[in-house]
């Protein structure tokens, strides 16, 4: 008996991730969403700067990329100039909550008809293991040594909370890749933003809680430990926004 295979939208690439990263997981699960909802021949995704910027490896999609931060500004002039088509960011916390902050909010204010997977890791993976927006207090990071001080340098960035205050949005949650139970939790999130677009309900964002054992410096087990004891309760899981959910009450 056959239990899973490999979603469609998903080449057979390799990736370049760090063992123990969940971008491949989360990777899977956006691939899975388009199989079940069956639009691969018209989904464009975006690229992002940072860790997965080649995930354009890695689907069997249009791809194309953005310059840093900018993919929901790309993803809005794709979904405009090409209504039918599905159109997705796929972006990192250094992206999109510090370069791209503008974008993202805008582009929800506006309740553009896109859906953006952010993925959140509290960490600049790529530029190795700078401080990010969404670095916890009193987490180590090579520019923050000592850990992050709030006095110093602000209070992290709660994207969901955020967006979720605005007027604009069709669907705001949080999600994490860290256990079975959070997996395919994310999975229904995220097949759920790609519903929303199909359905023209307007901007769909997914923040999925990512570990980066590497710039961590913790094994992969380790990270997903962490990522349960310390990250999750300092940034809540669940739906913040859904407005179809208001509309059946």
């Amino acid at each position: 008996m056959i239990v899973a295979t490999r979603p469609h939208a998903l080449t057979t690439a390799p990736t370049h991730y760090c063992p123990g990263c969940t971008h491949g997981i989360i990777h899977r699960l956006v691939a899975e969403a388009i199989d079940a909802l069956g639009i691969e021949g018209r989904t464009i995704g975006i690229a992002p700067v940072g860790c997965s910027v080649l995930a354009y490896n890695y689907f069997n999609l249009d791809m194309t990329v953005a310059a840093h931060g900018r993919a929901p500004a790309v993803a809005t002039g794709l979904k405009r100039a090409n209504p039918e088509s599905i159109v997705f960011a796929y972006q990192g916390d250094g992206d999109l909550a510090s370069i791209g902050m503008a974008e993202a909010v805008h582009a929800a204010a506006r309740n553009e008809n896109i859906t953006v997977i952010f993925v959140n890791n509290a960490i600049y993976g790529m530029t190795g293991g700078q401080m990010a927006p969404t670095s916890l207090p009193g987490q180590v990071t090579q520019t923050s040594p000592a850990g992050r001080d709030e006095l110093l340098c602000g209070f992290p960035v709660k994207v969901c909370e955020m967006l979720a205050q605005l007027d604009g949005p069709e669907y705001i949650a949080r999600v994490a890749a860290n256990s079975v139970k959070n997996v395919l939790s994310a999975k229904k999130a995220i097949e759920k933003a790609f519903r929303n677009q199909v359905e023209g309900r307007g901007f769909s964002l997914v923040e999925v809680l990512s570990s980066c054992p590497t710039n961590w410096g913790m094994t992969p087990g380790d990270a997903l430990g962490w990522m349960d004891s310390t990250m999750i309760p300092y940034y809540p899981l669940g739906v913040y926004k859904d407005r179809s959910a208001k509309e059946a009450d």
